[in-house]
């Protein structure tokens, strides 16, 4: 299969891989409406074009908490990802660190955090769910320190699972899971020797740290289910803010009023982000959110935004709303799925030329310029 373009990579995912996993990544709660608001509702923002202004040189680093970064780019938190390519969440790590952007470790990762710091060049980011075990997550952020991580990405939107119900058409939960999983893997051999043979082990690779024995595929939702906290309230988490002393993100945002919140409990930046349209279906998109949130912390925070973004061109657009920052999630793991660390590798430069066609047509030099001016 031909690859040009950044979507090209969810069709040949969706070949490559048995289908409980392509689901698992491409679906969302519901009816999947919000997932679908999230693509069409960025796709429908329009940029103003310009002419004859001197765009040659063209700047697309930017900087977070200190550090400069090669593009307004980062690879968002995703469950599992060692399962869609041999040891998934090395080689993106690896790709990431390439290209001196931020890579963020899911919780429920296959590799454990020590095995992708160890091999990534630059430090970690890492991603934690609000969980009913308060050991599991002092452990982890322990560990995260031992490693030297560098920033932590609190998700908040999370406090039970959403209604995932392509998992129980896929195999990836519901009846007879286990047995239709072996036979979907049984019919993609690629995938069957790259992952399924070579790729093990195939458990929770920081819950199995933690409980000092595996934590495989057949636990997982019934882990989460567990485990998320419905309960929880700003003044519950003091003590991982007092405990943390890096930059913390707040993930999960998509009101102006838990921005500011967020900002109160001593946040340094936020996520707008609706998880990608798995948890309250019929919340607003991204690019519906964002303008508002800008507006209220805009300057105060450092704004991420992520959810519905599949081109370089969609990157510009959330930064044209009023984000400093991008997170990619469902695209690369299409391109990590397809090709490994070929395939993130090729998917950055793509978005990359995507950004920077942008940022000629739209008159800017540098991705901190772009900003409401841009916006038709």
């Amino acid at each position: 299969m031909i690859i040009s373009s950044a979507t090209d990579y969810r069709e040949a995912a969706r070949r490559r891989l048995p289908p409980f996993l392509f689901h698992y990544l491409d679906g969302g709660s519901g009816t999947e409406s919000t997932l679908r608001h999230n693509v069409d509702d960025l796709q429908a923002v329009s940029l103003r074009q310009r002419v004859l202004k001197g765009s040659e040189t063209l700047d697309l680093s930017t900087e977070w908490f200190g550090v400069k970064r090669g593009l307004p780019l980062a690879l968002a938190p995703i469950g599992l990802a060692g399962m869609y390519a041999r040891r998934g969440e090395v080689q993106a790590a690896r790709v990431a660190a390439e290209r001196n952007i931020p890579f963020i470790q899911s919780t429920v990762s296959v590799c454990p955090l020590a095995e992708v710091a160890a091999q990534s060049s630059q430090p970690l980011w890492c991603q934690l769910y609000v969980l009913k075990d308060r050991g599991f997550m002092r452990d982890y952020l322990r560990r995260a320190r031992e490693l030297n991580i560098d920033t932590l990405v609190f998700t908040v939107d999370m406090p039970v699972p959403g209604a995932r119900y392509r998992d129980a058409h896929s195999g990836m939960s519901g009846r007879h899971g286990p047995l239709r999983r072996v036979l979907q893997a049984m019919l993609h051999p690629r995938w069957a020797f790259d992952v399924g043979l070579f790729g093990r082990p195939h458990d929770l690779g920081n819950i199995s740290a933690y409980r000092g024995h595996a934590t495989g595929l057949a636990d997982y939702i019934g882990w989460l289910a567990a485990n998320f906290d419905p309960g929880i309230s700003w003044s519950d988490l003091q003590w991982i803010r007092d405990e943390w002393q890096g930059p913390m993100v707040i993930k999960g945002i998509l009101d102006a009023g838990d921005a500011r919140d967020a900002k109160a409990f001593g946040a340094d930046g936020i996520v707008v982000s609706n998880h990608g349209g798995r948890q309250l279906d019929g919340a607003l998109s991204t690019a519906k959110a964002l303008p508002s949130i800008a507006a209220a912390v805009k300057g105060d925070l450092t704004i991420f935004a992520d959810s519905g973004v599949r081109t370089g061109l969609d990157v510009v657009r959330l930064l044209a709303l009023g984000a400093d920052g991008v997170l990619i999630g469902r695209a690369f793991i299409y391109a990590l799925a397809t090709g490994g660390a070929a395939g993130v590798r090729n998917l950055l430069a793509i978005l990359e030329k995507d950004i920077r066609t942008s940022m000629v047509l739209t008159g800017v030099q540098s991705v901190r310029d772009i900003g409401p001016d841009c916006l038709a």
